[in-house]
């Protein structure tokens, strides 16, 4: 409930044996459905041609058994599911993107945002380029197909379009033979790779590996590709000796709590945090209630810590999609108990204490306080699992500017008045590292401190 959106999430595999490769992509997108519910795609590939089906809407919505079966008979396929960080939310920047050039035809999907994508756009505009979207990963695949248009092998097309794209990225990149994963050279997007029998799978997230049947094997490495085809699975490295920056929010609100990436388990970070919270705010209350979803656990952790009983304090409708911008602050209130809505025998005479993952303008947090107080909740004390957001996100995560970030320009105690709360407490920075379960380690904390990895 923080008001981040998600980042967009990508699957795809390289099947060898009777598998069904549309049924395993349209399972793996319906576990990654977290990270993007504006569009959802497939492209497959049997060997001599590509197939894609796109469309606006969740996956349960744009998939059914006709456009299921005009797919199967695939060996190869990539999906993806997209929430806008870059370009607006139109059936046209829906991915994966197909596109076809001297050579045959390539198909792509990309989690992520380029630093550079204007200087690369403004430059293949100069050479004729025509674009149908406006999202960067548009960009990445013309240069892929102008690349192979002049190469041996859609290998050294890759290689050389890494050494031109910057910031932070999980792409997959699918030809009629073969099926290339590349991660960002500091690891700042997620991509794990698995097995199904004798298949190749990748994804954001371990989660759709489970829900597709896969196994998880490892992490695709910062600055690693990974090339699947008939001969096997092989893998280089297009750059070596950049710090790794994994997003440390991914761990805080992005992933699922069933998910591990980069060794390090989701939900255990989680509950790490809310321990962390409990040390560094304690406060003398009733119970501990956590926001949906990514509260949750943080909440478990806190209640442990503290010694103070963890009730379920909301009931969240899983089958609202986004709500729109609304006009009058009473309709932003309802937009918010459509949503979510709190149990008042949970609550009522309760001093409360509230997690959440994060905040961000203010104003949704703003609401859930007040709707508590209305379900009767005497003290409501507010703790989060992040530090204060102080810095906009160029990765692909959507923090906007800092003038729109409540702590950016307010006091801690200015925005615990704003929100209405009896006490606000914030998860240290210099505890992060902890909460990861791994200090010392390299990550990219960027929104909270301002020390970008990729400049």
């Amino acid at each position: 409930m923080s008001g981040i959106h998600e980042e967009c999430g990508v699957y795809g595999v390289y099947g060898n044996g009777d598998i069904d490769i549309p049924a395993m992509i349209y399972y793996g997108l319906f576990a990654l459905q977290h990270r993007g519910q504006e569009s959802t795609g497939i492209a497959v590939s049997d060997g001599s041609g590509i197939k894609c089906h796109k469309a606006m809407g969740l996956v349960s919505e744009v998939y059914d058994a006709d456009i299921m079966d005009s797919l199967k008979g695939a060996k190869i396929g990539i999906g993806h599911n997209r929430y806008s960080t870059t370009g607006a939310s139109t059936s046209v920047n829906a991915q994966p993107l197909v596109s076809h050039y001297s050579k045959g035809t390539l198909a792509i999907c990309h989690n992520g945002n380029l630093i550079n994508c204007d200087s690369l756009r403004t430059e293949l505009e100069n050479e004729g380029a025509i674009f149908q979207t406006t999202v960067d990963s548009e960009i990445i695949s013309y240069l892929f197909a102008k690349e192979r248009s002049k190469s041996d092998s859609i290998e050294d097309a890759v290689r050389s379009v890494t050494g031109r794209i910057r910031g932070g990225y999980a792409i997959l990149v699918m030809s009629h033979q073969k099926l290339i994963a590349i991660r960002d050279p500091y690891g700042i997007k997620p991509l794990v790779m698995g097995r199904r029998g004798d298949s190749t799978v990748f994804a954001s997230e371990s989660c759709a590996l489970a829900a597709s049947g896969a196994e998880y094997i490892r992490d695709v490495e910062p600055g690693e590709i990974v090339i699947v085809d008939g001969s096997g699975v092989r893998s280089e490295y297009y750059e070596t000796g950049c710090s790794c920056a994994k997003c440390v929010f991914e761990y805080i609100y992005f992933a699922r709590s069933d998910s591990r990436m980069d060794g390090i388990s989701v939900y255990e970070s989680r509950m790490r945090a809310g321990r962390l919270l409990a040390r560094q705010h304690p406060v003398e209350a009733d119970c501990v209630i956590g926001v949906p979803e990514s509260g949750i656990d943080a909440a478990m952790g806190y209640s442990l810590e503290a010694g103070i009983p963890y009730v379920k304090g909301f009931v969240k409708n899983g089958y609202v999609g986004r709500t729109f911008i609304k006009p009058t602050q009473e309709q932003r209130e309802q937009a918010v108990r459509i949503k979510l809505n709190p149990i008042e025998p949970a609550v009522s005479g309760k001093r409360v204490v509230m997690i959440d993952d994060s905040i961000v303008r203010g104003t949704t947090i703003a609401n859930i306080v007040k709707i508590l107080r209305q379900a009767g909740a005497s003290e409501v004390h507010v703790r989060i699992s992040s530090p204060p957001f102080l810095h906009p996100c160029f990765y692909g995560t959507d923090v906007p500017s800092e003038d729109k970030l409540i702590a950016s320009h307010n006091t801690i105690e200015e925005i615990r008045e704003l929100i209405g709360a009896d006490s606000l407490g914030y998860l240290d920075p210099a505890s992060l590292g902890e909460m990861l379960g791994e200090e010392g380690h390299e990550y990219c904390d960027a929104c909270f401190t301002g020390d970008y990895p990729v400049k």
